[in-house]
């Protein structure tokens, strides 16, 4: 295995490039820009990078469905971190091009939702067609091949082009967030403001089945930050669950109701335990602190010994 290699969606000057150099760890590693997040995701599978940087929700597009499936299927990985990065954009074209002579216009399908709203303000009859990444769109207009781009402002330089507008968002507080993806290992140590996610498959589909999964988490005060259903792909109403809950693997509440999903569930996947961006702790309900875990487990041991008062 490379472990001085990330990759990462490129090419160079994406969003998720600028998202991977804030790690301190990326400035001694070669970061390498990939075609897809697939192709990233799957250079760390064959050991030809120690990890992949990808995106995998946005605060206005929600899930990027694309990352969530691949972490669901295929060899398995996990997440070591996560990064959360404002965005705004800027729309960008060769030197010389004014606003008005813009026709055509790319990026990345997301981005589209973060600026129509200003597209359809600045540039109503302006054509749309989608990149594989916002710095993909700023290199085909480099090319020629469209009029302006919608990429981080940061691109402009990498490509020759000039910034026509800047600080583009019609969502005031967008951000993303990224997850650095490894080969399976020990968990990330904890540190009190965690993060743990998994998958997990439905036995049978009936009444109420959903509402037993999240009771595992519910009975054992585990919040959920998000969750997300996805096709397994095996036919209509077949779906996976994909889950991001507070707290660490090594906390009892979070370990046992993982092992109460794994009870009723025909596969779980654990995708990782690691470190929140926002470094916020959870708040951890009366009756589910480690102590009470612990108090309980002594309590049955001295049932188990004729010691129970």
């Amino acid at each position: 295995m490379s472990a001085n290699r990330y990759t990462y969606l490129g090419p160079e000057g994406t969003f998720t490039e600028a998202a991977l150099r804030t790690l301190p760890e990326a400035a001694t590693r070669e970061l390498v820009p990939m075609d897809s997040v697939p192709a990233a995701l799957d250079a760390v599978r064959r050991g030809e990078a120690a990890g992949a940087l990808v995106a995998i929700e946005n605060s206005v597009e929600g899930a990027i469905t694309t990352t969530v499936d691949q972490l669901a299927t295929g060899t398995p990985l996990m997440i070591y971190r996560e990064v959360v990065l404002p965005i705004s954009f800027a729309l960008m074209a060769r030197p010389g091009t004014g606003l008005s002579e813009v026709k055509t216009v790319t990026g990345h399908p997301v981005a589209q939702a973060q600026v129509r709203n200003w597209l359809e303000e600045n540039l109503p009859e302006a054509e749309w067609t989608p990149a594989a990444s916002n710095a993909d769109g700023a290199r085909l207009v480099q090319e020629g091949r469209f009029d302006a781009a919608f990429a981080g402002e940061f691109a402009a330089p990498t490509y020759g082009l000039d910034v026509l507008a800047g600080d583009i968002r019609d969502a005031q507080n967008a951000s993303t967030r990224f997850v650095l993806v490894g080969r399976p290992g020990r968990p990330a140590a904890p540190t009190g403001a965690d993060k743990t996610s998994a998958v997990f498959w439905l036995a049978d589909d009936h009444p109420g089945a959903l509402l037993e999964l999240l009771q595992e988490f519910a009975v054992r005060g585990v919040n959920l930050m998000r969750i997300e259903s996805r096709p397994t792909g095996e036919g209509m109403g077949n779906y996976c669950f994909m889950a991001d809950a507070e707290g660490h693997l090594t906390d009892r509440r979070v370990a046992e109701a993982l092992m109460g999903l794994r009870r009723i569930c025909p596969k779980v996947r654990f995708l990782g335990s690691y470190p929140r961006a926002d470094e916020v702790p959870p708040r951890v309900r009366p009756g589910t602190t480690e102590a009470d875990f612990a108090d309980a487990a002594d309590w049955l041991n001295r049932c188990l010994d004729g010691r129970a008062e």
